[in-house]
């Protein structure tokens, strides 16, 4: 592996990594989207279950979202991608089968719901905002289950990450499914 230093290769993403549990961790996710009325967000998770979870759970509660995995066919993952380009939803939540080689104007946030396993899915992941010369804010969540992968992605990137605890309105109760 090569020692990147992101802050030279994506200096137009802010990088933020709120200390959370895996309990609030939905509730922090929705929260944030709705209260900041955010569009075009790409929410990163590690497992094609977690992510059909947060997609229904998302799309349950009134956001209007896409799922991007492997288990979505090709067909129907074009149509994913178009919507979220013209606004058709405003949250793409995927596995790391989006991290490489999408191209989508205008994606304001990346989350890591789940930080990666390899710290270069990382540097793809938070690469899909803050593009052609726009700003960018890349959000991981950082629980007891894999808060440990931060210091392996500071290696691997070569700085440190700005640790901060979420607004309290962040993670106050989200509404029932419907």
């Amino acid at each position: 592996k090569v020692l990147l230093d992101l802050e030279d290769a994506t200096p137009a993403i802010d990088q933020k990594i709120y200390i959370t549990t895996t309990d609030e961790k939905f509730a922090l996710l929705y929260n944030m989207i709705t209260q900041q009325n955010l569009e075009r967000v790409i929410v990163f998770g590690n497992r094609r279950d977690e992510t059909q979870k947060l997609y229904e759970g998302l799309q349950s509660r009134g956001v209007s979202c896409g799922l991007l995995s492997g288990d979505v066919e090709q067909r129907q993952r074009i149509r994913t991608l178009e919507d979220l380009r013209n606004g058709a939803i405003r949250v793409l939540v995927a596995t790391d089968v989006a991290a490489r080689g999408l191209h989508i104007e205008g994606v304001s946030h990346v989350v890591n719901y789940n930080l990666p396993l390899d710290p270069e899915d990382y540097v793809h992941r938070i690469g899909r905002t803050g593009r052609a010369g726009a700003l960018g804010t890349s959000v991981s969540f950082a629980c007891e289950e894999d808060g440990t992968q931060v210091p392996v992605i500071e290696e691997f990137i070569g700085r440190k990450l700005e640790y901060i605890y979420p607004p309290d309105e962040w993670l106050q109760p989200v509404p029932a499914a419907t």
